[in-house]
């Protein structure tokens, strides 16, 4: 799961967390810029991949927990991004 709290600005560098539209080079691991903050959506440019360039929307969507030992099921409506200034080790392999 994403963190519950994120302070975006514009320009900063997020990374995606999710397969959204592999087709157009949404796959996770993807960096991005962000262009432009909508309540509900992020106008960002993709920065890798071959879709460079390129712009797209990324909204939020509804994610839930998959270890949760709870009776009952959690949900939360969030944006499936993470700052993507520091990358590990095996995300940063495919970048060059």
């Amino acid at each position: 799961m994403p963190p519950h709290e994120l302070n975006l600005k514009v320009g900063a560098v997020i990374m995606l967390l999710r397969n959204l539209n592999p087709s157009a080079g949404l796959c996770n691991g993807t960096r991005l810029i962000i262009r432009k903050l909508i309540p509900n959506v992020i106008d960002a440019e993709i920065l890798t991949g071959h879709a460079e360039g390129s712009r797209a929307f990324i909204p939020r969507i509804t994610l839930s927990p998959s270890d949760s030992n709870l009776p009952f099921q959690l949900q939360r409506r969030q944006f499936p991004i993470r700052l993507g200034f520091a990358m590990t080790i095996n995300k940063s392999r495919g970048q060059s």
